[in-house]
C-alpha cells in the first residue's frame, strides 16, 4: 500500500469585518486557540462546536502551533477590538441598573 501525501489547506477564512473563522462555520480562529490554550482537546472542542469538523480543528491547532507569534498577535488584536467594542456599548447604553429595569419590566407585564 503506497501512502499519498498532500498538502492540505488550513480550514480558515476571514469574513468582511476581518475575522478568521474556521471553515464554512461561524467558530472564531481564537475561539478554537482559547479553548485549546485552556486545556481542550480537539474532541472536546467539537463537542462543544458541532458545527466543527474534528479534522479541521485538528488543523487549526497545528497552524496555531507553527504560527503562534503571528496567531498571538491577531488574538491580541481581537481581543483590543472587543474591549473597544465594550467600552463604546457601555457609554451608548449604560450598564447601572439593567437588572432593575428588566425585572421592573417583567413586572409590570405580570400583573
Amino acid at each position: 500500500m503506497t501512502l499519498t501525501t498532500a498538502t492540505d489547506t488550513v480550514p480558515l477564512e476571514t469574513d468582511s469585518d476581518g475575522v478568521i473563522r474556521v471553515g464554512k462555520t461561524r467558530v472564531t480562529f481564537d475561539t478554537v486557540i482559547s479553548a485549546f490554550l485552556e486545556g481542550a482537546t480537539a474532541e472536546e472542542i467539537i463537542f462543544q462546536y458541532p458545527s466543527l469538523d474534528l479534522a479541521d480543528v485538528y488543523s487549526v491547532i497545528a497552524y496555531y502551533l507553527r504560527r503562534r507569534d503571528e496567531a498571538e498577535t491577531y488574538r491580541q488584536r481581537r481581543q483590543e477590538q472587543a474591549h473597544r467594542m465594550r467600552e463604546e456599548n457601555e457609554v451608548r447604553f449604560d450598564p447601572a441598573g439593567v437588572r432593575e429595569r428588566l425585572l421592573a419590566r417583567r413586572a409590570g407585564k405580570e400583573q
